[in-house]
């Protein structure tokens, strides 16, 4: 039977699973699409064997939707067919249409350069494959590819942008996310994520991909048209880490975790070059493995406090003074550390934020300390990362740009406007770190060093980290924060998620925790709405997003819609005065209490839509 016949004949069963309820209607037409269209003729046997042994609710699940090509590229789970999910199909047009955008603009803006693209991956079911498959696309569209043929970070993709003078890059990782999941992500030729106009020009792109150009991959490797340049790009990605190292103490017990990812190459040859040789690598997350075995629940996010639990027992029994965790893509730090410096301590971990503060005071503390540091050197992080490292930016005189929308590549794009050579420290709240001008993304080895570096010296004065966060938080004031997450699943979930923000917009809460709302700042509609009085402009960012400000300042919950996955991140703040030595335990208690608070009546309200 020819793929013609074999099409017409599965649409009286596609209408049937319709009307007995076993298919969406937007999955019905989307999977019509892949049947009668030329250019989705490939998949036509899948889609018959799907419904042969009636996979419905697989096919609704892969169909009901187009998976959306952010401002960043495409993430989800993996299946062979359809168009809400990671396969060859959504990955080509992905590459395609960033093709297709970068040859436009530079026809626009003619140079003499070769058109060039970075591709790497990570350590993900199938990225390899859909890394050689976006340089064969690349590679049909006239472009040279610089290709990282190992596991490497997507900090070292960053890089490689920027010292290859590339147009563009793509590194395939699905960050953190399940192993069911893969994605590439998209870089401008600065080495930083597609920021406006280019992200919004690439979609259109992308939206628009009918052909997608190929080549076999071995063709373009054996005609260098695809370059494979690990080595040398590993040598000069560890010389501009080092440029960062500052000399002090290196006596320090590490133990490392790269969470089954590809950090154990950059982390562990940067820790070792920097002087820290007494680094264990946590062997049951050493082996690069997509499936993530060895993790709680197959989930190697940093952020997760389980993730270390085995970790630190086995601190406990090597008497550890630091453990380090990056995710598959070594672009977060997670990390843990004895609550004291007694050698029977228990130990507890960091949120992205505290990790943040520390790292804050300690780099501008080693450039105050080298006389060089000016009012005119400046900290970058985003809207919902801790008020607390601008306390930290006051202490020193310095900047602290934190008008920034969700995500490090607006740390990257601003780090260009503002000009690279004040800058000394990015962060956000997601255990994003940067130092330095040799990518625009944050960077996990890097983090991992300063993070070295800083336990080094307050060990050498007989601290723990969390005592000398505690010394911060006496100094500039307590501050706490939260992150509640609502999932919305499903083919509804978008639904449920624009009548959330409305609602947040139109009849937000009189109050959170017993305190009263003050006024809503929306920075979609770049406006601000003090209870009972008239609204005024906004400046900000613009960007789907809702602060709730609280009458008692330093308080304040911000909402928005993941770009990445389908759920609402409530992000939750308090501060508070410690009021003096010995007074610390108690704050400390109360912000629990009052974060709890805000998320309760967060709850009952989301509830309520």
């Amino acid at each position: 039977m020819t793929t013609e016949n074999l099409a017409k004949n599965l649409m009286d069963q596609i209408d049937g699973a319709l009307n007995d309820g076993k298919l969406t209607q937007s999955a019905a037409e989307n999977i019509k699409i892949w049947l009668t269209e030329p250019r989705y003729r490939d998949y036509v046997q899948q889609i018959n064997d799907h419904i042969r042994d009636e996979k419905w609710q697989e096919l609704d699940n892969v169909f009901w939707t187009i998976i959306p090509f952010g401002t960043g590229g495409r993430r989800g789970r993996m299946h062979p067919i359809g168009c809400n999910a990671i396969n060859d199909r959504t990955v080509g047009e992905s590459a395609q249409g960033l093709a297709s955008y970068v040859l436009q603009h530079r026809s626009e803006n003619p140079n003499e350069k070769e058109l060039s693209c970075a591709i790497a991956y990570d350590t993900r079911h199938n990225s390899r494959h859909f890394a050689e498959l976006c340089a064969s696309i690349m590679v049909a569209n006239g472009f040279k590819v610089y290709f990282l043929d190992d596991y490497r970070s997507t900090p070292e993709l960053s890089f490689l942008v920027r010292y290859k003078n590339c147009d563009c890059g793509i590194m395939v990782t699905a960050s953190h996310n399940p192993p069911s999941d893969n994605a590439v992500k998209v870089y401008w030729s600065t080495g930083g994520q597609l920021v406006p106009p280019h992200d919004g020009n690439c979609i259109s792109e992308v939206e628009k991909v009918d052909e997608i150009k190929n080549v076999v991959f071995a063709d373009a490797l054996s005609q260098e048209q695809v370059v494979f340049c690990r080595e040398e790009v590993d040598q000069a990605f560890l010389e501009k880490h080092l440029e960062q190292v500052t000399a002090g103490p290196r006596d320090l017990k590490v133990i490392y975790s790269p969470l089954h990812g590809v950090g154990e190459f950059n982390v562990l040859s940067l820790l070792n070059a920097s002087g820290f040789d007494d680094v264990e690598v946590f062997e049951p997350h050493r082996k690069p493995d997509g499936d993530f075995p060895n993790v709680p629940g197959h989930v190697s996010n940093p952020e997760n406090k389980v993730v270390f639990d085995a970790i630190i027992e086995r601190g406990k029994e090597t008497n550890a003074d630091l453990i380090m965790a990056t995710d598959p893509d070594c672009d977060r730090l997670g990390v843990a550390a004895p609550l004291t410096s007694s050698d029977d301590s228990e130990w507890a971990t960091f949120t992205g934020n505290q990790i943040g503060v520390m790292l804050t005071d300690y780099t501008l503390g080693r450039l105050k300390e080298s006389g060089k540091l000016t009012p005119e050197h400046y900290v970058i992080t985003t809207l919902v990362t801790t008020g607390m490292i601008g306390q930290v930016c006051k202490s020193y005189g310095v900047q602290c740009q934190n008008n920034n929308l969700v995500g490090f590549k607006w740390i990257g794009d601003l780090m260009d406007k503002l000009g690279p050579d004040k800058f000394v420290f990015g962060t956000e709240e997601s255990h994003g770190y940067l130092v330095g001008q040799y990518c625009r993304d944050k960077d996990g080895a890097i983090a991992c060093m300063l993070m070295s570096e800083l336990a080094a010296l307050v060990k050498s004065k007989g601290q723990s980290l969390h005592e000398y966060l505690d010394a911060l938080y006496e100094k500039l004031g307590y501050h706490s924060e939260n992150l509640m997450t609502i999932q919305m699943e499903g083919s509804d979930g978008m639904k449920r998620m624009n009548a959330l923000m409305a609602a947040l917009r139109e009849n937000p809460p009189e109050e959170l925790g017993g305190i009263r709302v003050h006024q809503v700042r929306d920075y979609d509609k770049l406006t601000c709405k003090e209870i009972g009085v008239a609204v005024k402009p906004l400046d900000g960012p613009k960007g789907n997003m809702i602060f709730l400000d609280l009458k008692e300042k330093g308080n304040y919950v911000a909402v928005r819609p993941s770009g990445t996955e389908p759920k609402v991140k409530f992000y939750m703040f308090t501060r508070l005065n410690p009021g003096g030595t010995g007074k610390l335990g108690g704050i400390k208690h109360l912000a629990t209490d009052r974060l709890k608070s805000f998320e309760k009546d967060l709850k009952a309200f989301a509830e309520k839509i």
